[in-house]
């Protein structure tokens, strides 16, 4: 049995709540190399592949031979646009790319399933009540974070919904990270020291993917 503590809306430690199976108690053949190959994907796709620079016969300049090919006692060299002088072309730039790479989705599903094991394992998952802000406050959420989690490092706080409310109050606070239930994904999890999550946005993962 998989467990994990549980806080009150206020901060205040309430005892204990199971954590499902099906999300906190998974395993594979090779987990890492599973997880390994996701990640890679998922990285990839977050790059723009905007990087391109000029080669030589793209950028201004003349192409006549700057001088005489021998009895100058210079080097030999070509024209303005060689990619050893000054304003020239580069050789072998970067050109704009598309990384994007599509991730199978019992693959990601898994990877995520994993990535949450491995924090349940750590003893690193925490339970909060449903919150309710009348108004943002970042004053409170600092409060109620230092009474949950004093310790540093980074937190992924996981809602249940867009409440903008929750949202603005943790969302200048240093090292908090925060997305919805249904939006997971194995790296975000993997890049944090502390996973916290509401109960409807536990029982929202759990309908979400656990199919």
């Amino acid at each position: 049995m998989i467990e994990a503590i549980k806080f009150s809306a206020t901060g205040e430690k309430t005892g204990t709540i199971e954590l499902p199976e099906n999300l906190f108690a998974v395993s594979c053949n090779n987990p890492k190399a599973l997880l390994y190959e996701v990640i890679n994907m998922y990285r990839a796709n977050q790059r723009q592949g905007t990087s391109c620079k000029k080669s030589r016969g793209e950028v201004r300049g003349s192409t006549r031979k700057l001088f005489r090919q021998k009895g100058t006692g210079n080097a030999r060299v070509g024209n303005n646009r060689t990619p050893i002088r000054k304003n020239g072309g580069r050789a072998f730039p970067p050109k704009p790319k598309d990384w994007y790479t599509l991730i199978p989705k019992q693959k990601k599903r898994l990877a995520l399933k994993l990535a949450l094991t491995m924090k349940a394992e750590a003893k690193s998952v925490y339970v909060i009540d449903d919150l309710s802000f009348d108004k943002p406050s970042t004053k409170i959420a600092v409060d109620l974070m230092n009474k949950i989690l004093p310790e540093k490092g980074k937190k992924l706080f996981v809602i249940n919904d867009s409440n903008l409310n929750i949202v603005k109050s943790f969302t200048n606070i240093e090292d908090v990270k925060m997305d919805r239930a249904d939006r997971l994904f194995a790296y975000e999890v993997l890049n944090c020291k502390y996973l916290i999550l509401t109960t409807d946005a536990l029982k929202k993962a759990e309908e979400v993917f656990v199919k």
